[in-house]
């Protein structure tokens, strides 16, 4: 017998072992060999990482596919794995031997640090996966990859090797994202864009405000970001028809214009023309060397003075217009973000920010600081240094990747993969018909080393291995030489870009790889599309001649519920792994499936999980009801065979909610198909079959109680069936201990077969139980709509009913008014005075109220009550109307006032029907 209450704790660990045991997601399976195959890769974990909202949403949904592919009969493989992720594994055995007080990194030595970091995977590494195992997910484990097992970096040094000789990879000196303490470059994935606000002004001639260093040097050394500077470049000479000796610029990084190499004005700037037509220069103040004046169309002359000065080295904008205009590019940052001897000996050695400060003193002392003004702005910081970050000129290994992005393209407009929802093509394109080299050397100790060898002279040798190397460079050099191996591991997107064919053994001709790729579906997130999804899509192409994935479904963000991103610094993270331990998986699982429209990001509120923990608890209680009223599942049992009325419209709305789970899911409409199954478990199943039949149970005709007993739990299978992808925990438990013929079932509700039904709806049932539930439905909303306290029981009236109906109502009186909460049934000519009506068909049902509430009073507060529902609604559609407010304002604030708009419709809706119920 089940237990009285449902212990989601007790029972989810357990399942998980059953699972386990039963090795029940293994992919080629014995009994799946003939199946299709259906394959899915996760989106690797970094292997420091832990469970958060978004992988709670990615992986369910991933398991919510693969459960339901596997039930239908496919050989499945979900194939998991962790990604080791350079800089946070790094950053954490670092910080482990600082607090241990060992040696650091440098002192160990590469090959010792290195180990070190094993050492630490093996022992702390990968706690994710079984955070995973207790989501539920249901992959096989037994696959489980890592980045830098041999196969897959195998993998990774034949395709560097490949693409190198073939001209696609290439060292190059560009600008990259530069994190100062971690010594690297960055992707931009790896940024973190942070507002910044000044609070310091100053005005050149002000004679009440003289210039205080002092002070800025305060507020700079609090931020040093969040200021406009403006300063006077004198022109090398005097222009014709310019009626100053000088141009203003504006930054907001002063230590930089020691490298500026040009001035940029917008060539349709009319205050510049003169300068323009002359190829006027100017003196580089502190510096002294000339610099050119150039028309540029990225000089913005709506935006301050419309001049903007150009340091090609550190700034990817001016790198461009460098580019455009070959324009010197001087280094004057090193690694450290310490001023370099590029600069004038005063500034050697200054840290960037004291730099800053230095700079803007000497300017003003000169009398060519012209202001200084707060601004608010985003500056760009390491995501885990939380530094920030330099544009920075340096060697680094580069990827043709819009040589790659071609075929690519090709395969996205041709619909070989296609992006659900489809708007996210447009993201695609836009990001891949622009896409610039992809740096993927990182100066880091733990990843795939490149393989890459280098000659006394600088001559490189790119090789499989260091033995290749040396061959290359004894032909190369007609005798031996010593080697230096390049010290830069790749970035890990690099890797994670093979994915779905390394995890499978290539570049071994292996069976899996044959049978499981290209993979059926990818699962992410928005945010990667560039950094990985993209990837994916040039690296299978190129090396694969195949798409990696027919399908890319583009999942949103989970929100907190006022819609705000969720961040630690707001405090409003929600920790799926609590939720679980609270409500249990199943709850969590059912709540992020239920709102993952497409497109739309999802309102987390705990309160919605408890909402579908109390959703299992119906379907625990249903089963138990099943279980005392001796529903035993008969193997021999035909759903189109039943007799009963109440029994072949429950066979038919089960297929009707089958047909639907079955179309949401195949169309990615997770939503709708959760919807589907919740309102047809609860709102079909429990609030209305199992409420129908206790009469036939209680009753006296055994054939029809045999029949609804094999009935129910007929449908109750139906029903675990058709929940098991979203709920698969309570559902495999339930399915354990629903009995067939007296006996405990040994199969796994994860293997059983996805319910295929038709030919079970009758039009015949539909209409006649259609009919009480429509009937009790209207009473009860009646009831609440007019407050009808909760134990008073009110006659019912039918007026103009035909023959068929005065039989229904007659036939189901006593359930009528057991449910509707009734004290009689009656039929006459006319309705009573004071009553509330409801039409169903040709009759008119009344509810005489008079005695039991106010009639006028009730008037009066419903009429109220639209009037209020029509001021909230008027409110948000006037603030919607406001073109200025959608524009400025962030999307879940939006999105907010969209939905007041709709609720207040609804309810003015629903309360405008309660008025016109109320005769006279």
């Amino acid at each position: 017998m089940l237990e009285k209450t449902y212990q989601p704790a007790e029972i989810e660990p357990r399942i998980n072992e059953e699972w386990n045991k039963a090795d029940a997601f293994r992919c080629g399976r014995a009994d799946r060999k003939d199946a299709a195959a259906y394959s899915i890769v996760i989106p690797p974990p970094n292997v420091t990482g832990s469970l958060h909202m978004g992988h709670a949403l990615n992986n369910t949904l991933q398991d919510v596919l693969v459960r339901f592919e596997r039930m239908r009969g496919k050989d499945v493989l979900w194939q998991p794995g962790m990604d080791h992720a350079g800089i946070a594994t790094q950053m954490v055995v670092e910080r482990q031997l600082m607090e241990r007080q060992q040696p650091s990194r440098r002192e160990l030595g590469r090959e010792e640090f290195v180990r070190r970091v094993w050492d630490w995977k093996e022992q702390s590494g990968g706690m994710i996966v079984n955070q995973l195992k207790r989501l539920g997910a249901s992959c096989d484990w037994s696959r489980e990859r890592f980045t830098m097992d041999e196969g897959l970096s195998r993998a990774v040094v034949k395709v560097f090797v490949e693409l190198y000789r073939k001209g696609l990879i290439y060292k190059d000196k560009r600008l990259v994202n530069w994190d100062p303490k971690f010594q690297t470059a960055i992707s931009d994935l790896e940024v973190v864009q942070v507002e910044k606000k000044g609070s310091f002004a100053w005005v050149d001639g002000d004679p009440e405000k003289p210039f205080d260093g002092d002070a800025l040097a305060k507020v700079l050394k609090k931020d040093p970001s969040g200021h406009m500077y403006h300063f006077r470049y004198p022109l090398a000479e005097k222009v014709a028809g310019y009626d100053k000796d000088y141009i203003i610029v504006a930054t907001t990084r002063p230590e930089t214009m020691l490298g500026d190499t040009g001035v940029a004005v917008h060539p349709e700037d009319e205050r510049y023309e003169a300068l323009i037509k002359a190829g006027a220069k100017v003196r580089l103040p502190l510096v002294g060397r000339e610099i050119p004046i150039v028309a540029d169309t990225y000089s913005d002359p709506e935006k301050g003075t419309g001049a903007v000065k150009i340091t090609p080295a550190h700034d990817f904008n001016d790198f461009e217009v460098g580019k455009r205009h070959n324009l010197e590019k001087i280094n004057v940052l090193d690694a450290f973000g310490k001023l370099t001897d590029d600069v004038p000996e005063a500034y050697r050695g200054l840290d960037r920010f004291e730099a800053r400060k230095r700079v803007v003193a000497d300017l003003a002392a000169l009398g060519l600081l012209a202001k200084i003004e707060p601004t608010t702005h985003t500056v760009p910081h390491g995501d885990r240094s939380n530094d920030i970050i330099e544009p920075w000129l340096t060697d680094q290994w580069y990827v043709n990747a819009g040589e790659l992005a071609k075929p690519a393209i090709a395969a996205v407009e041709t619909g070989k993969t296609q992006f659900v929802p489809k708007n996210w093509e447009k993201t695609y394109f836009e990001w891949m018909r622009n896409i610039q080299p992809w740096c993927i050397s990182r100066q880091l100790w733990w990843g795939h080393q490149i393989p890459a060898w280098y000659g006394p002279d600088g001559h490189v040798f790119v090789g499989p291995d260091e033995a290749d190397a040396k061959a290359q460079a004894a032909k190369h050099y007609g005798k031996d030489e010593a080697l230096t191996r390049d010290e830069d591991v790749l970035d890990t997107w690099f890797s994670s870009a093979l994915w779905p064919f390394s995890t499978l053994g290539w570049p071994d001709e292996t069976a899996e790889l044959k049978r499981y790729y290209p993979t059926s579906v990818l699962v992410t997130g928005f945010d990667i599309i560039f950094f990985w999804v993209a990837r994916m899509m040039m690296m299978g192409e190129h090396f694969m001649k195949e798409v990696p994935f027919h399908d890319i479904y583009i999942h949103a963000l989970v929100r907190d519920e006022k819609g705000q991103k969720m961040s630690k610094s707001k405090g409003n993270v929600i920790d799926p792994l609590q939720l679980i331990d609270k409500y249990g998986a199943d709850a969590l699982r059912f709540t992020l499936a239920a709102m993952a429209a497409q497109g739309r990001d999802i309102k987390l509120a705990p309160q919605r999980v408890e909402g579908y923990r109390n959703f299992a608890t119906k379907l625990w209680n249903a089963a138990r009801f099943g279980e005392m009223n001796e529903c035993v599942r008969q193997f021999d049992f035909d759903p189109h065979a039943v007799k009963h009325t109440l029994n072949r419209w429950i066979v038919g709305e089960t297929e009707r909610a089958a047909n639907a789970v079955t179309s949401g899911l195949e169309a990615y409409k997770f939503n709708e198909a959760a919807g589907a199954i919740y309102e047809f478990v609860w709102g079909v199943y429990c609030d209305w079959y199992l409420e129908l039949i206790k009469p036939i149970l209680a009753g006296d005709d055994e054939e029809a109680i045999v029949e609804t007993r094999a009935c129910t739990a007929w449908v109750l299978d139906q029903c675990l069936k058709l929940l098991h992808p979203f709920m698969p925990f309570i559902t495999e438990e339930l399915w354990a201990h629903m009995v067939e013929h007296g006996e405990r079932r040994l199969t796994l509700l994860c293997l059983s077969e996805w319910p295929r039904l038709s030919g079970l709806s009758s039009a015949e049932a539909d209409e006649e139980i259609g009919w009480v539930v429509k009937l009790v439905s209207d009473v009860r909303s009646v009831r609440t709509e007019m407050n009808i306290p909760a134990g008073a029981k009110i006659p019912l009236v039918i007026t103009g009913a035909s023959e068929a109906t005065i039989a229904r109502a007659r036939r189901h009186d006593e359930t009528i008014r057991r449910l509707a909460r009734l004290d009689g049934i009656a039929f006459a000519e006319a309705a009573p005075k004071g009553a509330a009506l409801i039409v169903i068909g040709e009759a008119t049902v009344a509810l005489p109220l008079d005695g039991v509430i106010d009639m006028s009073a009730e008037r009066k507060r419903l009429q109220k009550e639209i009037e209020k529902a029509e001021g909230d609604r008027n409110k948000a559609a006037t603030w919607l109307a406001n073109e200025a407010n959608v524009a400025k304002s962030p999307e879940h604030v939006v999105e907010l006032n969209r939905e007041r708009v709709a609720e207040a419709g609804d309810r003015i809706q629903r309360l405008t029907a309660a008025l016109k119920r109320i005769e006279g």
